[in-house]
């Protein structure tokens, strides 16, 4: 079985910018509300900070997308290639 390398790209690129979003707006109702994950994405994603602006949950959920399309698309691309691998006998 091979991964679509595209639609996984796309998957976890959603995911991960979902992820990002609810939680900076769950931090902006309730400020202490994930703070160590968001420090941790700020120590990250140059040009994101923590802040209570509409502005910093955008970044941060575009960083989320980009970073998880990226991560999908590797995964994809690394499980395609150790499963035709494997599959064929080569291993």
């Amino acid at each position: 079985m091979r991964l679509h390398i595209t639609a996984m790209s796309f998957t976890v690129g959603l995911i991960w910018g979902a992820t990002i979003f609810l939680i900076t707006v769950a931090n902006l109702i309730w400020p202490n509300y994930g703070q160590a994950f968001l420090e941790l994405t700020t120590s990250i994603y140059p040009g994101y900070h923590l802040s209570s602006s509409i502005g910093s949950v955008i970044i941060g959920t575009l960083y989320g997308i980009v970073d998880g399309a990226i991560g999908g698309a590797v995964f994809a691309w690394v499980y395609n290639f150790f499963a035709h691998r494997l599959s064929s006998g080569t291993a």
